[in-house]
């Protein structure tokens, strides 16, 4: 499968585009009069008439005039390395465009935490990334519907954040899950091929750390970094939307089910060595540096890191992206996934200026180049070299599905974290007794929601 085979796969609706023009009458009425002596100044009179109604209805045919784009807003954003870089300049840029508007940029370290206590007290960013566990049926409560900037059928994901007919989020853009890796570690290491089976990564770690060369980099400490063996864990169950189908089952998490096989696959590389030494002194900032270095070989995350790691030091021709190998069947699977929605804040005191921010960073930034991304816009290719490689590999594509209602109901009572139940299965000693604990907290959140 190539790029564009993997752009199909994604497609849903076709570009459809039509526009519609209405057109104003002309009801003024022109009366005479009786008395020959008053011919003129009837006719004069009628003629201003005419005239005044004319231009009246000339008016009322025209566009409406279009919304200022003006005034300053706000845009909260979780790429910190990017605030006083590439972002700063797309605000630049806008303000080019519009010289009355201003856009100012607010990196958020601890992004979903932060931004929903600001969502509780009504102080989010005229325009923010949706936190993955908002609802979207409490969307209308805190966004404005963006079916007015005319991307609606132009854009991937576009159920995933919309509620009754409307929608309220635009997808930053998507990404596959796979490797990212250092190609002159393996070649020092003596890796000539990339890994296409389980065996083959077991045996390519194994090099690697004979080598000298830290295997993989978890980024435990950070946590987030670890969302990918969720999401791995969707291929293993063959289940587009596993987290929902989760939302049906009083014990999810089972022994040897699909969560199960993706951490004993991360759990293998800890227990073997072939992982970060002290867990908890990982640094993501200082990890895509070691990995640009060579000083460690992998990561596992979504094709968006790439440029990162170029950002920090590699040459791009040295940096390559393969798919996991989940088992020993040689055969490549891949899990693509939107990555935060564009959201525009309910109570904003210039949405209008926030909306034009939000499609200038859609259709003119190339942020979703930058930041490596597959485009959201379906008649855009994606740029990055590294997806042709991946996508020679042929792999099978599972496009992951929006969360219900009801999963996050359910997660969000139980205050469920992908990352943290990855953090707890591979540092457990027992990783049945993890699984019990969490099958526990499941089927009690579930039960205390009503579902």
């Amino acid at each position: 499968m190539n790029k564009k085979q993997l752009i199909s796969t994604m497609a849903v609706l076709g570009l459809a585009m039509t526009m519609a023009a209405g057109c104003g009458s002309n009801n003024g009425n022109n009366e005479g009069a009786a008395a020959p002596s008053n011919n003129k100044g009837n006719n004069a009179a009628a003629t201003t008439e005419a005239d005044n109604a004319a231009a009246s209805n000339a008016a009322a045919s025209e566009e409406p005039a279009a919304p200022a784009i003006s005034g300053k807003v706000v845009f909260t954003t979780n790429r910190t390395d990017l605030v006083d870089t590439e972002l700063k300049n797309y605000a630049t840029k806008f303000h080019e465009k519009y010289p009355d508007a201003t856009v100012e940029i607010e990196a958020i370290k601890d992004y979903d935490q932060t931004t929903k206590i600001r969502m509780a007290s009504n102080e989010l960013a005229d325009i923010s990334l949706i936190p993955g566990t908002v609802k979207n049926s409490d969307l209308p409560n805190f966004y404005l519907p963006l079916d007015d900037l005319g991307l609606n059928d132009r854009i991937y994901f576009k159920d995933n954040r919309s509620q009754d007919g409307k929608l309220y989020g635009i997808s930053s853009g998507s990404a596959a899950m796979g490797v990212t890796y250092n190609k002159k570690a393996f070649a020092q290491a003596g890796i000539t091929a990339v890994p296409k089976t389980l065996d083959e990564l077991y045996a390519a770690a194994d090099k690697l750390k004979a080598a000298g060369i830290i295997p993989l980099a978890t980024n435990f400490k950070d946590k987030w970094p670890l969302y990918g063996w969720d999401q791995e864990a969707f291929i293993f169950g063959n289940d587009p939307a596993l987290h929902n189908t989760m939302a049906t089952q009083d014990e999810p998490f089972a022994v040897d089910g699909p969560h199960w096989q993706a951490f004993s696959i991360l759990k293998k590389m800890v227990d073997s060595g072939y992982v970060e030494k002290d867990l908890m002194s990982t640094n993501w900032e200082g990890s895509k540096k070691d990995v640009a270095s060579g000083k460690i070989a992998m990561f596992l995350l979504g094709n968006w890191v790439v440029p990162q790691v170029v950002d920090n030091g590699a040459a791009a021709e040295d940096v390559g992206f393969f798919p996991l190998p989940l088992d020993n069947s040689g055969e490549a699977k891949v899990i693509l996934a939107s990555d935060y929605y564009y959201g525009i804040d309910k109570n904003s005191d210039n949405p209008e200026t926030a909306k034009a921010f939000l499609k200038f960073l859609i259709e003119e930034s190339g942020y979703d180049d930058y930041a490596g991304f597959i485009p959201v816009l379906k008649d855009k290719q994606p740029k990055l070299a590294q997806l042709n490689e991946f996508m020679a590999t042929n792999p099978k594509v599972i496009e992951m599905s929006a969360e219900n209602d009801d999963y996050l109901a359910i997660a969000n009572k139980m205050q469920f974290d992908t990352s943290a139940f990855a953090q707890d299965a591979i540092m457990g000693k027992d990783m049945k007794a993890v699984f019990d604990s969490y099958n526990k907290k499941w089927k009690d959140a579930k039960a205390s929601v009503g579902k």
